[in-house]
């Protein structure tokens, strides 16, 4: 027996509502209700980090939250991360590509949403060891991390306490706050 039911949230900027399966989980509603396919399924596990976005502003892994979890909420993709309507990239998106931070770039968005929720955390002088920590929860098989960290650093380096430009922080105390409260799957720094 399958139950639907509708959810409500804005994503990207825009608000949706989508009526679906109560199990649909939110990779799956930003992948085949809203075509959002930056958004990655790699593990189904919340292992690998690929299906990090931010849900009120903090990253949570999509692929252990149903849709239904975040009704109400602000979801942002990598797609929506991208300023003037996608005409300027992120500081975040710049510095990965400026740093050569990515290869295959199937763990990239995932990175980059973490990352985007720990600069949020962490500041402006964020160490190796602390960028680490924070990505701990993002696998990548392609790279060595140092040119990650590299790109982090140099975007937290760049845009000091006003956090990343573009930032987009909505709620200090949303899902998944620093206190690491909210729905399954949303963590604090990084998705781990």
């Amino acid at each position: 027996m399958n139950q639907d039911v509708t959810v409500s949230m804005k994503v990207n900027g825009t608000e949706v509502s989508r009526t679906v399966e109560a199990r649909t989980l939110l990779v799956q509603l930003l992948r085949d209700e809203l075509a959002l396919t930056g958004t990655k399924i790699g593990c189904d596990t919340s292992t690998c980090g690929a299906c990090t976005v931010l849900v009120d502003g903090r990253s949570a892994k999509s692929c252990t939250l149903l849709a239904a979890q975040v009704g109400g909420a602000e979801v942002t993709t990598i797609e929506g991360l991208a300023e003037e309507r996608g005409e300027r990239l992120h500081a975040l998106q710049e510095a990965f590509h400026r740093d050569h931070a990515l290869q295959c770039g199937y763990c990239t968005p995932g990175m980059i949403m973490a990352a985007c929720s720990l600069l949020d955390e962490l500041g402006d002088q964020p160490t190796d060891e602390e960028v680490r920590a924070g990505l701990k929860g993002n696998l990548c098989r392609c790279t060595g991390y140092q040119h990650i960290v590299d790109a982090i650093q140099s975007t937290a380096a760049t845009h000091g306490s006003e956090g990343p430009a573009g930032s987009v922080s909505t709620a200090a105390a949303g899902p998944g706050n620093a206190k690491g409260n909210g729905p399954a799957g949303a963590r604090p720094g990084g998705a781990r």
